[in-house]
């Protein structure tokens, strides 16, 4: 049976985005299916109306799912806050699969992910509901000093990368609080197996799964 088929639906129990928000959301440049980021919305619609806190993603690339933590955010009247160097990560340098040329800066010769994340966002009318924290995971969490009601990690795919985010965002997350991890590949010759062992991590230290979604996973923290 595959993960899709067996997922419980975290959607089932809150209202999709607008027409609009997800014709914004399908139209944005990025990975996420559709299917993945109804799921997403869900947990982060949920995770603001029961906490008030703001929602954090870490691993933006041009918004897509940005867009949606914005739309939940919005409506429980709190803010998405994104966490990305910009520089997109290592499947996404020149010679790799995910690599798109048309988001190197000519300049500097380097990915720049910010200007295509930004139009993502006033094209969808979501910017104002978006605090974007331009910098390396860690660098960040290490100087961040509130809670949040979310923690969306979908960065780099490496076990340093990864774990980074887990070990630096976790502790911000607060009691009942959501923490979704994208890419969660169980079997090898599906993906990367970082983001999976920060999600076995995850159930061993304690959080509860709230839904499997294709390889999107929705735990709570007790």
């Amino acid at each position: 049976m595959t993960d899709t088929a067996r997922a419980t639906d975290a959607s089932s129990s809150v209202e999709a985005p607008s027409a609009e928000v997800l014709a914004a959301f399908e139209a944005a440049t990025g990975f996420m299916p559709v299917h993945e980021g109804l799921a997403l919305y869900a947990a982060a619609t949920d995770a603001a109306v029961r906490t008030g806190l703001p929602l954090l993603e870490v691993g933006s690339y041009c918004g897509r799912s940005t867009i949606l933590l914005a739309e939940a955010a919005r409506l429980a009247g709190t803010v998405a806050l994104t966490v990305d160097h910009h520089r997109g990560s290592e499947e996404q340098q020149p010679g790799w699969e995910y690599h798109d040329s048309s988001l190197v800066d000519p300049e500097v010769g380097l990915m720049d992910t910010l200007p295509r994340f930004r139009r993502t966002l006033r094209g969808a009318g979501l910017e104002d509901h978006v605090i974007a924290l331009v910098g390396r995971s860690p660098q960040v969490a290490a100087v961040w000093g509130g809670q949040v009601g979310l923690v969306f990690i979908d960065g780099g795919h490496t076990d340093e990368h990864a774990v980074g985010d887990y070990e630096g965002w976790v502790p911000h997350l607060a009691a009942g609080g959501l923490l979704v991890v994208h890419d969660v590949f169980p079997d090898p010759a599906d993906g990367g197996q970082a983001p999976y062992r920060i999600y076995l991590r995850a159930l061993a230290e304690g959080f509860a799964e709230v839904s499997v979604t294709g390889s999107l996973r929705v735990l709570r923290r007790g």
